[in-house]
């Protein structure tokens, strides 16, 4: 018997219980479709921040704890360290000193949260998202630095029902005008609100603090040593781009450890039925199996033959769970669009690779101890099996 001879029988041998067949591969397509759909969060995370990061940010970030507290710092960092490295500015290269202040306001609801970005009224803005434009009304300009005024990105204008001339309450006692609306562009942008530094400082008690300070260097290529010596002269924690880029690789490599950790309990559930119904099947084939090794197959030829069904059982729920999560993929994007308009999740060739993979070995695994039962049966006690 050849190996087309083995895959044959592989096949008629599933079919002959289809019911149990089917919903033994759809409980690992389910597993499967699963672990997909998790782990595409952090494959589409990476995408949007790598397609986000080459137009907006600063060269070299400077805070008081660095990443420690994410990505909106609370406003702990004195005001005067932003007048001190205007006095570096010359000797290293910076050409834009740009003080922030950032808070975010939380809700039960996600698409009512936003984030409050206080940027100097006069081109602070522009400074650290320089593609930002204005669709309805103007931008911030110097007249506005402690006036109540806001321009809004455009999703969060959407999440919130705002247009020209609403009215924002920031705080109990603070409220600002929205003066302007910006186009759609990155998802990042776009779930902004900018006021003035001073107007945020004011609503959030921090005045003569800021969360961070961006700066722009004439040249990007030197944001290493610039960062190096501002952290030094300055007792603060300076980061670039790049220390940016592995903050977040680091961050979605434990949170993809933690998906997968989760999924894996589905996979070996998944695992186990596969075990269950080939081994099921070995017994309920015992003298099939017998009289195989009674015309001349070898025990190898059996175990494969084994093998063969589970690998089989393993791949067609693995293809169903990328099919199912493609599914979950597009219903995740849907809630995220509307959210924030980015693509939070994405199938990538490598996560394609990994289901398949993982699908197949859980196969092989689960096939082990029935093969193994199957090639070790003693001819005459098969044969005379009812």
């Amino acid at each position: 018997m050849n190996g087309k001879d083995l895959w044959t029988l592989a096949w008629r041998g599933l079919t002959r219980r289809p019911v149990r067949t089917f919903l033994t591969a759809l409980g690992i397509t389910v597993a499967v479709a699963s672990m997909v759909v998790f782990l595409s969060l952090g494959e589409g995370i990476r995408k949007v921040f790598t397609a986000e990061l080459g137009g907006i940010g600063p060269d070299v970030q400077v805070s008081l704890s660095g990443f420690s507290q994410g990505f909106a710092p609370a406003p702990n960092l004195p005001e005067d360290v932003v007048g001190q490295l205007r006095g570096l500015a010359d000797e290293l290269g910076i050409t834009a000193v740009t003080p922030v202040v950032v808070t975010v306001r939380g809700s039960l609801d996600v698409t009512q949260s936003a984030v409050l970005y206080g940027v100097p009224a006069a081109g602070g803005m522009t400074n650290i998202f320089p593609n930002a434009r204005v669709a309805q009304g103007r931008a911030l300009t110097g007249a506005d630095e402690n006036g109540p005024v806001a321009v809004v990105g455009a999703k969060t204008a959407e999440n919130l029902n705002l247009t020209l001339g609403s009215t924002l309450n920031l705080n109990r006692r603070s409220r600002v005008k929205v003066v302007g609306v910006l186009a759609p562009g990155s998802g990042l942008v776009d779930s902004l609100i900018f006021l003035p530094i001073r107007t945020l400082q004011a609503a959030e008690g921090a005045e003569g603090r800021v969360s961070l300070v961006a700066l722009k260097l004439a040249d990007p290529r030197q944001s290493r040593t610039v960062a190096d010596t501002v952290a030094q002269r300055l007792d603060v924690e300076a980061q670039t781009q790049s220390d940016f880029v592995s903050f977040v690789d680091r961050a979605l490599r434990i949170s993809d450890a933690v998906r997968f950790g989760i999924s894996l309990i589905a996979l070996i559930v998944g695992g186990l039925a596969v075990a269950n119904t080939v081994m099921m099947g070995v017994f309920e084939r015992t003298r099939e199996f017998g009289t195989l090794r009674a015309i001349g197959a070898r025990p190898s030829f059996v175990r494969g033959l084994v093998l063969a069904e589970s690998l089989l059982l393993a791949l067609a729920g693995g293809l169903g769970g990328l099919l199912l999560g493609l599914v979950g993929i597009a219903g995740v994007n849907l809630y995220t669009q509307d959210l924030a308009g980015i693509d939070a999740a994405a199938l990538t060739p490598r996560l394609t690779l990994l289901a398949l993979g993982i699908s197949l070995l859980l196969g092989l695994l689960s096939g082990l101890l029935p093969a193994r039962s199957a090639s070790r049966l003693n001819i005459t006690q098969a044969l005379g099996r009812v």
